[in-house]
């Protein structure tokens, strides 16, 4: 989505009419500032196939429903997740050593459930990569999220946005975006329809792939 920038020159010059009387060095200047103002990627871009991914994730959807219902989250969620974070493949490990079906990091969100949980450590990759904890795990994160940081959210469309962006960037990076202060940060995301959060999101958001995130995860939601 495009970006407007102002530029503002200032010289202790006269500046002439037209375009011939822009002195030399004031054009560089322009075209240097001009240079920086470049909009962001279309998060829709290039596009993405869900089909394949969402019928391999489909095939964990009894685990999903037994983990959605022991946590209040949606079973459609969690599976439109797990075709998007690893196209349904239990033994995937990212770079960033996110494992399983939900890519689940066991020194942040693992670590967080187990604290929730009162157990000490964090979640073994071997554990991680168990279809049935991995999902039942990361179903517990998103409860935590939502009954966390982001309590309060009251619009359903937003509060999954919200849970997405969270799921897989923080909640706090998310809402810092609208107030430094959780409860304000909260109203102000009540102020906003789910399309104009996402287009917040878009805008506003420190990690470009966060609206990407939303859009592929709700086109795997329509595709099931």
């Amino acid at each position: 989505m495009p970006l407007t920038c102002t530029v503002v020159i200032r010289s202790d010059e006269p500046f002439e009419e037209g375009f011939v009387g822009v002195k030399l060095r004031w054009f560089a200047f322009l075209v240097v500032l001009l240079a920086g103002c470049s909009s962001r990627q279309d998060y829709r871009q290039p596009d993405w196939n869900p089909e394949i991914p969402v019928k391999r994730a489909m095939q964990w959807m009894p685990i999903s429903q037994k983990a959605g219902a022991a946590w209040g989250v949606s079973p459609r969620l969690l599976t439109a997740m797990i075709a998007v974070e690893s196209g349904g493949n239990p033994n995937l490990v990212s770079k960033s050593n996110a494992v399983g079906l939900m890519q689940l990091k066991a020194s942040t969100a693992g670590r967080e459930v187990y604290r929730y949980m009162g157990w000490s450590g964090q979640p073994s990759s071997s554990e991680l990569k168990n279809p049935e904890r991995n999902i039942s795990m990361g179903a517990a994160y998103l409860s935590i999220l939502a009954h966390g940081p982001l309590a309060g959210i009251r619009d359903q469309q937003v509060m999954q946005y919200a849970l997405v962006v969270s799921y897989v960037n923080g909640a706090g990076a998310l809402l810092r975006t609208f107030s430094s202060d959780r409860g304000e940060a909260i109203d102000e995301i009540n102020d906003l329809s789910a399309d104009a959060f996402l287009k917040h999101v878009a805008e506003k958001h420190p990690a470009p792939q966060a609206p990407r995130y939303i859009w592929k995860v709700q086109k795997a939601m329509d595709a099931m």
